[in-house]
């Protein structure tokens, strides 16, 4: 997985898994979500990232979150 923010655009990419995109789908006007042949997600892109996520304050954890 690697998330990537381009602060010059205000945009967040976020890849899950590598591979051929097959098809792209407009979530809402400002994210797009790609997939694979099976329907895989393999990326999402976020305009307007900083006004709708807290791209700033990005943390990572291996631990499992239990709800």
């Amino acid at each position: 997985m690697k998330v990537t923010y381009f602060k010059d655009t205000d945009t967040l990419f976020v890849q899950f898994a590598e591979g051929y995109r097959e098809e792209s789908r407009d979530l809402d006007e400002n994210t797009l979500a790609e997939y694979d042949a099976k329907g895989n997600l393999l990326a999402l892109t976020m305009e307007h990232a900083s006004n709708r996520a807290d791209v700033h304050s990005f943390s990572y954890s291996e631990e499992p979150i239990v709800a």
